[in-house]
């Protein structure tokens, strides 16, 4: 394929359409038409062969997961997802899996409402780079900064499941289909609801030690975490080495789940939200005026929990 044949292919399984897309792709650049009254929140990520995936990935597994990615980040912010551009660097344009990605990345776009206003192509080693634009109410957006002692730590969903197929992999047996390692699932209605509720969140990417640390840090607070009320990913609950396990839930990252804290007197409103979603939220901390992070468990001196997270740039956990 040519690039701009290449490019016509893509287009072919993404949506490109919203009634605030004035000019998508095709131009030199997109013109969209902000929602009135709101603020605009925009993301990036990049995906790298090698790094975050194998070269022989599937490749609607990776569209999936390149878009996924992105719109955690809007959700953890409590955002409406609206816009994407999509930056693609291929060895080769082999035409069954140009549309295997673009399929994977479609359905998830078309699920959240989201139009592809535009990118780049290049030849190049592997790699996926996505931008997501979304907007909020004035004031509501959720930050990273604004936990306060006395508030409840709460995660959705389980953790550790794609540290686990990761694991899996990398000792040669092939995660099943719809694993969580390849096919997160942003928590766009969650981080919806819980705007103007939670004080605090943030995207579990990295291990949740990392990410956690992320909210206190920018909170000037500090935490206690109960190990025993972790919501473990049913894989791990199957294995007989909880402190391992426990290693998986808290440092491994790729959950895409959100961690986000909430008053105590909101609490009783987090029950009515599960049932809503239909996803689990689980309390498993709390916030404290005394600095640093304390992890707490009933068999704490069976325990050698390594606190980290994954660092491009450093050491992982």
């Amino acid at each position: 394929m040519t690039e701009f044949e290449l490019i016509r292919r893509l287009l072919e399984h993404i949506p490109g359409a919203r009634t605030d897309v004035v000019l998508g792709a095709g131009d030199d650049a997109a013109c969209l038409r902000p929602p009135p009254g709101r603020e605009l929140v925009v993301s990036t990520d990049t995906l790298v062969a090698g790094v975050h995936f194998t070269p022989d990935v599937d490749p609607r597994a990776l569209g999936h997961k390149a878009l996924a990615v992105n719109l955690s980040d809007l959700a953890a912010m409590g955002a409406e997802p609206a816009w994407a551009t999509l930056a693609l660097t291929l060895p080769e344009a082999d035409p069954a899996w140009v549309d295997g990605f673009a399929a994977g990345f479609g359905a998830l776009a078309a699920e959240h409402g989201v139009a592809l206003v535009g990118g780049d192509t290049t030849r190049g080693p592997l790699a996926v780079g996505v931008t997501v634009i979304g907007s909020i109410e004035p004031g509501r957006a959720l930050r990273r900064d604004r936990a306060v002692p006395g508030d409840w730590i709460c995660v959705s969903g389980a953790l550790g499941e794609a540290g686990w197929w990761l694991t899996e992999r990398r000792a040669g047996r092939e995660p099943p289909p719809g694993n969580a390692l390849d096919w997160p699932q942003p928590r766009v209605a969650l981080g919806r609801a819980l705007a103007g509720l939670a004080h605090a969140a943030i995207d579990v990417s990295d291990g949740l030690i990392a990410d956690l640390g992320h909210i206190l840090e920018a909170s000037g607070v500090g935490a206690s975490v109960y190990l025993d009320g972790l919501p473990l990913g049913a894989p791990l609950r199957a294995q007989p080495d909880r402190a391992a396990m426990l290693q998986l839930a808290l440092t491994a990252g790729d959950d895409y789940e959100l961690c986000f804290t909430v008053a105590e007197v909101d609490m009783a409103r987090l029950d009515a939200l599960q049932r809503r979603l239909g996803l689990p939220l689980s309390p498993i901390g709390r916030i404290e005026a005394k600095p640093g992070l304390r992890l707490l468990s009933e068999h704490a001196g069976a325990l050698r929990i390594e606190a980290g997270g994954y660092d491009h740039f450093g050491r992982s956990g």
